[in-house]
């Protein structure tokens, strides 16, 4: 689950082209999907999983397991989901803005406080600046409270107004937190059953006290190296997606970095432009090129997975043309509510409408569809059956219920599969 060894990336590579196949066995390999786990995670996998991806992008839906519970599942395996509120709680990772809510390693705090201070354009940070404007009193007030009575969540304070709902009804307290998280001052301590736990920046992380931020030029620097790095390899114009950097780069943007040897630019076929891969993923470069990187793990990926979050990126780099539609009213929806990509052997072949009915203990699939140009042997049908039985014994639900396939002559393969999979101990 390590990087590969820094090092210079040989020049003899720099005009021998990938493949399209080999370009997305390096992405897998680089985002720690390219195999399957051979042993039990561990909390230090689970660290060192975030580290790679840079960040991990939280998403409150929960018909299945919460997105960045799922997006470490389809990487780690079976593992218990505490693991992550741990992490947080002990200030392994810490919660930012980025291109949407994330958690990142705690690493790169200051990176990101001096972003969204400085740059970040996003809803979120917006509406804070215009709460600062208008009601610094109450903030004042609620800084106050903080300081001398500790930790708040938002359920501490009762609603006044007979209002409630969604996002869009948060209750007076509830918008001075998220303003106060968003301008930095202060930060999530923790998690309870899911819910933000806020403290002042400074009793959540100390060194902020001491440590000046980074400037903007640093910042971005980084951000475009820690994107690479993150996607194993990339268009330039996809780049900018990762942090949510403006404006979109171009090849000459990254001249610099080539010239210094941190990222070497590699021809990738049916590209119009080059690749571009990091110093750090040298050796995964190289067994890419000689076609010993080997995809084998199969999987279900959250919608919210790095590997297809951006949808230009999944179009152009996996033929999948990915919208996500929990945000789309239901009669304008083409697959479902909550679709899970299907990743097996190093292509995404489906997605699968699931719900998760933890107290019957049954794993409902709506809908699965197989892609247009995925064809499902009996191998790989056994491969995929094996990933949804899988995720759903972590999920706590052993019966898998299947309601439709497109194709529909799938549907009888595919719940035989997974009976022959609920027989076998190694699916």
């Amino acid at each position: 689950m390590a990087y590969g060894m820094e090092h210079t990336l040989p020049p003899r590579m720099h005009n021998q082209p990938l493949t399209l196949d080999q370009a997305r066995r390096l992405q897998l390999a680089a985002q720690g999907l390219l195999t399957t786990p051979r042993r039990k995670a561990t909390p230090a996998d689970l660290r060192q999983c975030i580290e790679r991806m840079q960040l991990l992008q939280i998403d409150t839906i929960h018909v299945v397991a919460r997105s960045p519970y799922l997006v470490l599942f389809s990487r780690l395996g079976h593992y218990p989901p505490a693991w992550l509120d741990t992490a947080l709680a002990q200030g392994h990772v810490f919660e930012t803005w980025a291109h949407e809510a994330c958690f990142a390693p705690r690493a790169d705090v200051g990176l990101h406080r001096s972003y969204n201070q400085q740059a970040r354009v996003h809803w979120g940070l917006k509406r804070a600046r215009e709460n600062v404007a208008s009601h610094r009193a109450q903030l004042d007030a609620l800084l106050a409270h903080i300081d001398a009575h500790g930790p708040v969540k938002s359920a501490h304070f009762k609603r006044t107004d007979g209002q409630g709902g969604g996002w869009w009804g948060w209750k007076d307290e509830k918008r001075w937190l998220e303003t106060l998280f968003a301008t930095g001052a202060l930060m999530v301590a923790r998690r309870d059953k899911f819910q933000r736990v806020y403290d002042l920046a400074h009793r959540v992380c100390p060194a902020l006290a001491d440590a000046p931020l980074p400037d903007a030029a640093e910042v971005h620097a980084q951000f475009v190296e820690k994107a690479v790095l993150a996607l194993g390899i990339t268009q330039a114009r996809w780049i900018h997606d990762y942090f949510r950097q403006k404006p979109r780069l171009k090849d000459p943007d990254l001249d610099a970095l080539v010239a210094r040897g941190v990222l070497r630019r590699v021809p990738v076929q049916g590209w119009p432009g080059p690749g571009y891969v990091h110093r750090r993923h040298a050796d995964l470069l190289q067994k890419a090129l000689e076609g010993r990187l080997r995809a084998t793990h199969t999987t279900l990926l959250s919608p919210f997975d790095p590997l297809v979050w951006d949808r230009e990126r999944a179009s152009a780099l996996w033929g999948f043309d990915y919208r996500i539609e929990c945000y789309t009213p239901a009669e304008k929806r083409t697959y479902g509510y909550f679709v899970l990509p299907i990743l097996h052997r190093g292509a995404l072949v489906g997605r699968l409408d699931a719900k998760a009915h933890r107290t019957q203990g049954v794993f409902e699939i709506k809908a699965l569809f197989t892609e247009r140009d995925a064809t499902l042997n009996d191998a790989a049908l056994r491969a995929v059956a094996g990933a949804i039985r899988r995720c759903a014994d972590w999920h706590g639900t052993p019966e898998v219920r299947v309601r439709r396939t497109e194709p529909a002559a799938l549907l009888a393969r595919l719940q035989e599969a997974l009976r022959d999979a609920a027989r076998s101990p190694m699916s």
